[in-house]
């Protein structure tokens, strides 16, 4: 029964080259299609990722941004044809899973530290500068 689940969830599901790899504390930019009368059009929404639940098809985040001194959180399925993108604009490092915290803090309070990346090519250029001192 599970399996027959899963392959008809499937044909739901998003590629994963379309889907970046989002964690929580990322601040991601979401592009959504809304309909207006007749029309369609693309609107971006900002803000940090404070949660992630759910697998599959029915995986989601929770994307946090403050406007005019209100907070705001908006919940946005991965996998909604709604959802036309999602870019990451920051790698935020945390040591939680659900910063459900940042709910009681303003201002500079907010900020979550960047997550550092080392590049793929700097260890590259490590080794030869090794084989060449020998």
């Amino acid at each position: 029964m599970n399996q027959t689940i899963r392959d008809i969830e499937s044909s739901f599901l998003k590629e994963k080259d379309s889907l970046p790899e989002l964690n929580v504390g990322d601040t991601v930019k979401v592009f959504v299609k809304i309909k207006e009368g007749g029309k369609e059009r693309t609107q971006g929404y900002e803000g940090v990722i404070i949660k992630r639940r759910g697998s599959g098809v029915n995986a989601s985040i929770t994307v946090r941004r403050v406007f005019q001194g209100i907070g705001i959180e908006r919940v946005f399925p991965l996998h909604s044809p709604r959802v036309e993108s999602i870019k990451v604009q920051r790698r935020g490092s945390v040591r939680r899973s659900k910063l459900y915290y940042l709910r009681n803090r303003t201002g500079k309070a907010t900020r979550i530290k960047e997550k550092v990346v080392a590049k793929k090519d700097a260890g590259k250029k490590g080794e030869v500068k090794k084989a060449a001192a020998k």
